[in-house]
This record gives C-alpha cells, sequence and structure tokens, in this order.
C-alpha cells in the first residue's frame, strides 16, 4: 500500500519530536507537529508538542496505585514525559536521561540493563536500547492514536540521528526503532542534513537566489547530547543548483547537558557561600533543576531571573529546601565563555592527560569549548579563502542571541575576518529537525531538493597478513577500503585486488575500521602502516560462516575460501560485505550487526 504520509521523527537527547505532512495534498509541502498525549501528573494527561526523552521508574506502590495509568493511554513500564522531566530533579536516581547519548557509549554494553545509571538496587534497570525503542513507541503509539486509519508501518518514515553516529550506534537506533513498530524499511537522516532540509521548506524555491556556486554551508547543531559539525557544499549538476556534502565532524558528547553541569557547579558555589553544601544526591537533582532554568533564561520570551531550589537532606535541613536565584545575563556569560570563547584559526581543543582510573559514566569531551572543535573541523576541512561561507545554526541552545553573535563573530575570526553568510537560521529551533526529516521524505517521493550526501567515512576491513609467526607478536593487520567516503545510501560498490582468504566452517573474528578524514581513498585501497589515530575500530563480529555447499568430490569441503569483495550501505547507513567465492557461485554476507552472538545471512 502506497503512504498517505512522510512522517519525520526527532529521537533526541532531550526532547522527541514528530512531524508529518500529507505526500499527495498538492502544492508545496504543509508540514504539521504531532501532538503527543503523556502524563504531566499524577492521574493528569496532556497531548504536548514534543515528548521530553526522560524515562521515570515507578516505585511499586505507584504502581499498584495507578497514578500514572490513565483512560485510553497505552501502559509503559516506564513514565516518559513532561512528569519525567519534571521528576528528574527531584528522585534522579530513578530517572533515566540522555538514553541517546548511551546508545552511542562505546564502553559499555549498550543491550544491556544499566539505566538509570549508578540507581540504587532496587530500582528496575533498561538497556540503553530498551529506553530509546519506549520513547519511540510513545511516539508510534501517539501516531496510531491520532490517524487510526494511516499506519505507521505502511508511511514513509524519516528518524534522525547525529551525523558522527557510527555503524554500531546506528544499527542499536535500528534495532530499537523496529521494536517500536516502525516500518522495516524506514530511513535513517543525519540532523545536520535535517536542519537543512527544514532549512529550504521555509525558504522554497528561494534557496538558490541566497547562495551560489561555489559556495558552502556550514552546519553547527549544537543539541542536547552532542555537537555536530557538517559542511556542504553547493554545485552545478545539469545546470542546477544542488548541495553536496563534503565532511562530517567526529563525534563530539558536548552540549546542552554540559551546560546544564555548568550552571549547577555555579550554583553550588551560590549554595556554599549561603553555607550550604551538596551532597551527591543533591547534586545530581542540581544538574536537572538548572537544565529547566537554563530553557526558561535562554528563551526569547524567558524570566530576566530563575529560582532554583533543591530538597534538604541532613539533621539542618529537615523538611526544608535550599534555594538562591540566577539572572539571565549570569547564565548568558557563564555559556558563552565557557563554551564559545574566542579562539584563533588553527586552535584545537585542550587535551588534558586521562586518569588512570576512570568512572564509567559518559565520555564527555574534556574541552567544553565547542569554538575550538569547530577551529579544528575547519583545520582538518580547509575551504578555499575567496568561498563564501554560509553558517547555519540548529539547536535549543541558539534561541540565546549571545551565543548565535559570539559564533558567528567566531567563525568571522576563524576565516581571517571574513564573516559568514546568514541564512536566517533554522525558523523552529524546537522542531526543526522534525520537520526537517518529514520534508525530505516528501522531498524524496515529490521531486523537490535533495542533499548529495553518502558516507561520512571511508570503511575498511582488517585482513591478517602472512608469514612466519613470531612468539608474542601478532601478524600484521592491512586494512582494505570496502566501502569509499561519499558512497550514497543504497549504493553497491565492487573492491578490485587480489583474493583473500575468507575463514568458513568454524569461528572467525572479524574487524572492521572506519576514518573520516582519507576521502581520497577508493575501493581496494590497501593500508600497511596505519595508526590507531587515523583508523577507528568499530566492534568486531565474532561469526561461524556456514559452508553452504555439501563437500562433493569435485568440490571437498574446506574451511578456507578465496573470494572479492563488494561492498553496501543500505538506506539505513549498515554496511554489508559481501564475500564472493573465486571458484565457485557460493557468497556470504557479513552485514555488521551488535548483537553478542552474530548471525551472518548466506
Amino acid at each position: 500500500m502506497s503512504s498517505k504520509y512522510s512522517v519525520g521523527i526527532d529521537l533526541g537527547t532531550t526532547n522527541c519530536v514528530v512531524a508529518y505532512a500529507e505526500l499527495d495534498a498538492g502544492g508545496p509541502a504543509k508540514l504539521d507537529i504531532l501532538k503527543i498525549p503523556q502524563v504531566v501528573a499524577p492521574h493528569e494527561g496532556e497531548a504536548l508538542s514534543s515528548l521530553s526523552s526522560f524515562l521515570y521508574v515507578p516505585e511499586e506502590q505507584e504502581v499498584a496505585s495507578a497514578a500514572y495509568e490513565l483512560p485510553d493511554y497505552p501502559s509503559y513500564p516506564t513514565v516518559s514525559g513532561a512528569l519525567a522531566r519534571r521528576l528528574s530533579a527531584d528522585r534522579p536516581g530513578r530517572v533515566i536521561s540522555a538514553a541517546k547519548s548511551w546508545l552511542c557509549h562505546a564502553g559499555v554494553d549498550r543491550c544491556a540493563a544499566i539505566l538509570p545509571w549508578e540507581a540504587d538496587s532496587d530500582v528496575q534497570k533498561f538497556s540503553p536500547v530498551t529506553a530509546s525503542k519506549l520513547l519511540l513507541r510513545q511516539m508510534a503509539d501517539a501516531w496510531q492514536s491520532s490517524f487510526p486509519d494511516a499506519p505507521l508501518q505502511e508511511q514513509q518514515v524519516t528518524l534522525t540521528v547525529p551525523a558522527s553516529f557510527d555503524i554500531t550506534a546506528r544499527e542499536l537506533t535500528r534495532e530499537a526503532a523496529l521494536g517500536a513498530g516502525l516500518p522495516a524499511d524506514f530511513i535513517l537522516l543525519e540532523e545536520p542534513q535535517a536542519a537543512v532540509y527544514h532549512w529550504l521548506e521555509k525558504t522554497g524555491d528561494h534557496w538558490r537566489e541566497q547562495v551560489a556556486e561555489g559556495e558552502q554551508l556550514l552546519v553547527c547543531d549544537v543539541g542536547g547530547g552532542t555537537t555536530d559539525l557538517s559542511l556542504m557544499r553547493v554545485e552545478q549538476e545539469q545546470g542546477d543548483l544542488v548541495l553536496r556534502r563534503q565532511a562530517v565532524g567526529r563525534h563530539l558528547l558536548v552540549g546542552g547537558d554540559n551546560m546544564d553541569l555548568a550552571l549547577a557547579h555555579f550554583v553550588a558555589e551560590k549554595f556554599a557561600q549561603q553555607g550550604t553544601r551538596l551532597d551527591a544526591w543533591q547534586s545530581v537533582a542540581l544538574w536537572h533543576s538548572c537544565r529547566q532554568a537554563k530553557e526558561s533564561l535562554l528563551a526569547e520570551d524567558g524570566s530576566q531571573t530563575e529560582t532554583i531550589s533543591v530538597l534538604g537532606r541532613g539533621s539542618k535541613l529537615i523538611g526544608g529546601t535550599v534555594s538562591t536565584q540566577v539572572s539571565r545575563d549570569d547564565v548568558q556569560q557563564l555559556l558563552v565563555e565557557g563554551f564559545f570563547p574566542e579562539c584563533e584559526a588553527g586552535s584545537r581543543p585542550e587535551a588534558a592527560a586521562p586518569t588512570g582510573f576512570q568512572e564509567l559514566g559518559l565520555p564527555f569531551e574534556t574541552d567544553s569549548a565547542i569554538t575550538r572543535h569547530l577551529s579544528a573541523f575547519l583545520a582538518d576541512n580547509p575551504i578555499d579563502d575567496d568561498a563564501q561561507v554560509h553558517l547555519l545554526l540548529n539547536g535549543g541552545v541558539f534561541k540565546a542571541d549571545a551565543l548565535r553573535t559570539r559564533i558567528y563573530q567566531v567563525v568571522g575570526q576563524l576565516r581571517s575576518g571574513t564573516a559568514p553568510g546568514q541564512l536566517g537560521d533554522v525558523a523552529d529551533l524546537d522542531h526543526a529537525v522534525a520537520r526537517g526529516a518529514a520534508y525530505y521524505g516528501w522531498a524524496k517521493q515529490q521531486g523537490g531538493i535533495r542533499i548529495r550526501a553518502g558516507t561520512a567515512r571511508s570503511y575498511y576491513v582488517g585482513i591478517e597478513t602472512a608469514g612466519l609467526a613470531v612468539p608474542g607478536m601478532p601478524r600484521p593487520l592491512q586494512a582494505v577500503c570496502v566501502v569509499p567516503f561519499g558512497l550514497e545510501e543504497g549504493s553497491d560498490v565492487q573492491v578490485p585486488g587480489r583474493e583473500v582468504g575468507l575463514v568458513i566452517g568454524r569461528p572467525a573474528r572479524f574487524r572492521f575500521f572506519a576514518a573520516a578524514d582519507r576521502k581520497d581513498d577508493v575501493p581496494g585501497t590497501t593500508l600497511r602502516n596505519w595508526s590507531e589515530q587515523e583508523l577507528i575500530e568499530t566492534s568486531p563480529l565474532e561469526v561461524t560462516l556456514e559452508n553452504v555447499d555439501e563437500a562433493t568430490e569435485d568440490s571437498p569441503a574446506d574451511n578456507f575460501v578465496p573470494v572479492r569483495f563488494s561492498g553496501r550501505v543500505s538506506e539505513l547507513g549498515v554496511l554489508e560485505l559481501w564475500c564472493q567465492s573465486t571458484r565457485d557461485d557460493r557468497q556470504w554476507k557479513l552485514e555488521f550487526t551488535v548483537r553478542e552472538e552474530a548471525e551472518a545471512a548466506t
């Protein structure tokens, strides 16, 4: 059945949004925001334009009292949305936050029940994948409630992810989405691209009047948990202007969460000056309280001051609270100088020597200065001095004039005093990513402008070299490029070169690598001497590939088959490596997966 709607879903670190457009309405795309029913207080529900990305794990007595069960509302094992966000300040040990950031944290088992992080033993825990699935499921249920005659499974759905998400994080997102009821053929779209699509939606055909061939768009997307940097170039194709992505920055775990924490430290010092020192529990609660105060103070129509309160603890504060006030000027000054300081061209993030033992929390960047990360990105992806660069900003933090002004100033400094062009930024910072995703789906079917993107990295497979064994030393590992930078999703590529031996019929470990800075490598490029700084290893795949043919007199069973490679990147950005026997018509597919017991199709 053909789709009636294009649905865009923003699975955000702080807020989730669903936008949609009717595909056969005629004329320009008409986008709307889906209202998502959620619990806002005990025994009280409301449909809001966004779903806060917080999940509260209720206590047994709360479950028994059905305080969070509402008529005609689906039942979930956690409480998501507005109430969970509010409870994060009062009961932080029972609230899951930043599940999306945990989804891309390679230092933990993302399929294990680890959240809420450091919760008490009596609190039920969930994996980052399950937490993401619960948020997506609530959005899917909201769609079904509003459009019972248009099942989500039959719509054209686009789900957004950070541009810097690696293959593992994308596959985990896919697993969560399918478990939540999204259609099997849904599309993953990078968030900076979605922001550009939102700009295209709002600009219409006039976008070609604002940019010219050879000019570039620098997208700076500062979300709740991550910062994404992308560079796009305006090119001419068959007499028409098109946008082509040139570069994507590395995964930066710095964003609104860091700003909330910085504000929490600032407020904690104010409490200390009043003679109150907070314990660990109060500090976590303060972090969540500061998130709400920051958003209010940064909003264009927000208040000039906010009172921040934390529940009292200990004998001196029985039943009481501690409170202090912060002003809009204080917050803007703190965030401008802490996260957007002035810097010179070529500046790079300050690297601190790691401590031998580290807590297994989220691996936030050691340098919170987004402008220094931006400087490094531009140094690694140089732009012609005479090329005009337009800056496109996305993310709720850019509601603050002071932050917008500072980043335009810094980009001008990094470009030798050449001020970046202003595209008016995205028109709707709260809903931009979801709207852009829905517009992408609409443009894909209706023939509108599409960004030429492809893979943000080059991908390699590890080949163990032949040679004599040396005690205590593994054989050197070569890396062969199987998917080049910029390969369009849904495309295939043959990998030229010599035959490679494939182990079948017994357990083997397959290693995959990625590089963001080796854009000139073509399929078949072999790296014999490389460093961990050049290539980043993704999660290895351990599997036994089945011998798909029975042994015969002419073709005896063997554990070692000569093959050649072909690579493919699916519409979801999942790497598929096909191994074709050079002796017969047998072939094996290695699809990147994240499960401990990986399965390989034959």
